[in-house]
């Protein structure tokens, strides 16, 4: 079945791979490994660039060099939304009598992912690019497109769940014809080679995943 493959990158970043030694993840080797008898057209990977942070200041180089082995998948497309930082007033979930209740904190916030996600997913559909599509998220802000997708275009819609520990929401299964779910044996057969080639010349795989 001509399939295409939308995927909430930080989703399956914090449902599958964080602590794991899985991080250089082969996407289109993962997905064939699950639907192996499913023909994988496009692969729409969604995510945005991340800030360095106290104890972790090089995760954007990390994230750079995934992001160039990615992009020598074939069919695979990348997707950047942004991170907005911000200072918030937050409340103390256990306020110390004397002191504020309140304190300023640094959040940063991802924008625009899931609007690309959901647009691509419905502008392929309509524009009949697949016959199956698979969506990697367990967020269940998709609900309203993935039911679009199956009830009001008639095409078949797998939900892939990435969360290796926890359960599938309850409203996207009910959203899809029908629910996988991704498993650690899979992260551990689909990694990328350590040394990746592209036309700018060597990829390494960092040392710290």
């Amino acid at each position: 079945m001509k399939t295409n493959v939308y995927i909430d990158g930080f989703n399956l970043y914090y449902g599958a791979v964080q602590g794991t030694p899985f991080k250089w993840l082969d996407l289109r080797r993962v997905i064939e490994l699950i639907f192996p008898s499913d023909d994988i057209q496009e692969i729409h990977y969604f995510t945005a660039p991340i800030h360095p942070r106290p104890g972790n200041v090089r995760a954007p180089q990390r994230q750079q060099a995934y992001w160039r082995a990615l992009q020598t998948i074939h069919g695979l497309e990348l997707h950047l939304g942004v991170f907005r930082a911000r200072e918030i007033t937050r409340p103390l979930v256990q306020p110390v009598l004397g002191l504020p209740h309140y304190v300023e904190v640094s959040d940063y916030e991802e924008k625009r992912s899931d609007v690309n996600l959901a647009s691509r997913l419905l502008l392929d559909g309509c524009q009949a690019k697949f016959e199956q599509a698979i969506v990697v998220t367990n967020d269940a802000d998709f609900v309203t497109p993935l039911t679009a997708v199956r009830d009001e275009l008639g095409l078949q819609i797998c939900l892939l769940n990435p969360v290796v520990r926890g359960r599938t929401q309850k409203q996207l299964a009910q959203s899809v014809s029908f629910v996988k779910r991704l498993r650690p044996r899979h992260l551990q057969n689909a990694q990328l080679p350590p040394v990746v080639n592209d036309s700018k010349g060597v990829i390494r795989k960092p040392s710290e995943w």
